[in-house]
């Protein structure tokens, strides 16, 4: 059936019908093939990360997308563990690191490891957002112990969690970073200058005692091992450090589990530490190191959160487009009405700029600071006007959890809050760029 106000399939004037009249020698720069965007997109990847784009997206479809709305309203029960499960034999926690001490096909990260994990996390959370950062969490975990660049550390603590999450059995890592007192504080040069840290690491015989609290950690609560930075006694942001705290650690556990308007799959968790002991190979690089693995870490996150944005806002999309194409007005498919084509259009450019803008800068293995953070605000918050056109084109039928668009647009607003807020990610693209601007300045 034809979409109303436009012709048919085989008619002349359509454009896939006339290009096939013109010259031989041009027909290759014409589009003569109609084909969802999706496809489209993935055929423009290197052949090792259009493979890999299918994969995941089978795995979200056969695994996640069935689970998805039952995990958003029971988010502690087994459902969680069961999608963990099947990750980690997919090798989906633990692709940081290429075969054979990770699972990750080499071809793919010969692409960008960044890249790599921004088609992973679009599609993981085109199923689910709150399944995707259930994932994805674990990888953000493990980043500063990859970032301090000792191999004696991956081989003693990534690797072998890396084996036992392909046997089926996830072994997760967290990353902690927030505190009561600072949350945006800890994400920015001039708020970290006048921080005062509430989480410090005391030096005592053979390590060191960990005090404080850190809040709003995803996967806090079933990490096996949490990257902790604290400041060293007595000394301020400068002296943070990253320290690898391990489940069952004296002193160290879980407070309390938020309740979450979003991404509810994944936990956000207090962690408290009460005189914990650390030994001193349990610091990750070196002392004082803790601020630069910070932002570095972000630096290479900043870009698969705003693709965790886009997944979002693909799957409120696809639910929106299935539903006007499926469901009637005045006797007619919603399609046919033209305000529903302009809206339907908006959502095509909006996500298609959000995932030009990513693979753009996902290309390279040394992240721009200023491209990472205007990603993520460029994506996040433009994932959540997609999602209120997809609200628009639901109307009532968008309010019903069974629509899966109302969970998307809870889901969406949490990613313009998290990984720094959009505000403070503004503010580092201007950090980044300072020098350039400085130079502008006129002296006075």
């Amino acid at each position: 059936m034809s979409i109303e106000g436009f012709s048919p399939h085989d008619d002349p004037l359509r454009p896939f019908v006339a290009y096939r009249r013109l010259s031989p020698l041009v027909r290759p720069l014409t589009e003569r093939t109609p084909m969802e965007l999706w496809e489209h997109d993935t055929r423009t990847l290197p052949r090792a990360l259009r493979r890999y784009r299918r994969q995941v997206r089978d795995f979200a479809e056969r695994v996640i997308r069935p689970l998805a709305l039952q995990g958003d309203l029971d988010p502690h029960g087994d459902i969680g563990q069961r999608i963990l499960q099947e990750a980690g034999r997919a090798g989906y926690l633990s692709d940081l690191l290429p075969f054979p001490l990770g699972s990750a096909s080499p071809r793919v990260m010969l692409r960008s490891l960044i890249w790599q994990h921004s088609i992973k996390m679009e599609e993981l959370c085109a199923a689910c957002g709150g399944a995707g950062l259930l994932i994805g969490a674990n990888g953000l975990g493990t980043m500063p112990i990859l970032l301090a660049g000792r191999v004696s550390q991956l081989l003693r603590f990534v690797v072998p969690a890396y084996a036992r999450s392909r046997r089926g059995q996830p072994t997760l890592f967290a990353f902690a970073i927030t505190e009561p007192t600072g949350g945006s504080d800890v994400e920015e040069t001039h708020g970290a200058a006048t921080h005062r840290p509430e989480t410090v690491a005391r030096r005592v015989h053979g390590g060191w005692q960990l005090n404080g609290r850190k809040v709003f950690i995803s996967g806090g609560d079933i990490a096996d091992a949490v990257t902790v930075f604290a400041a060293l006694e007595n000394e301020g942001m400068a002296s943070w450090t990253c320290f690898l705290v391990k489940k069952g650690m004296q002193g160290f556990r879980c407070g309390r589990n938020e309740l979450k308007m979003g991404q509810r799959l994944s936990s956000a968790s207090e962690l408290i530490f009460e005189n914990m002991f650390v030994p001193d190979d349990h610091v990750i690089g070196s002392l004082r190191q803790g601020w630069a693995l910070n932002r570095a870490t972000l630096n290479f996150s900043r870009i698969p959160v705003g693709a965790i944005a886009l997944g979002i806002a693909r799957g409120a999309m696809e639910s929106a487009i299935r539903f006007v194409c499926r469901n009637r007005l005045g006797g007619k498919p919603l399609i046919h009405y033209q305000d529903v084509q302009l809206a339907v259009a908006e959502m095509l450019a909006l996500t298609s700029a959000m995932r030009a803008m990513i693979w753009q800068h996902a290309r390279t293995w040394r992240p721009n600071q200023a491209k990472a953070s205007m990603t993520k605000v460029f994506c996040s918050d433009h994932a959540v006007d997609v999602c209120n056109i997809a609200m628009d084109l639901l109307g009532n039928h968008g309010f019903l959890h069974e629509s899966g668009v109302e969970k998307a647009f809870r889901d969406a607003r949490l990613t313009q809050i998290y990984e720094g807020t959009n505000d403070i990610n503004r503010l580092a693209v201007i950090e980044d760029q300072a020098e350039w601007l400085e130079s502008l300045i006129p002296e006075s």
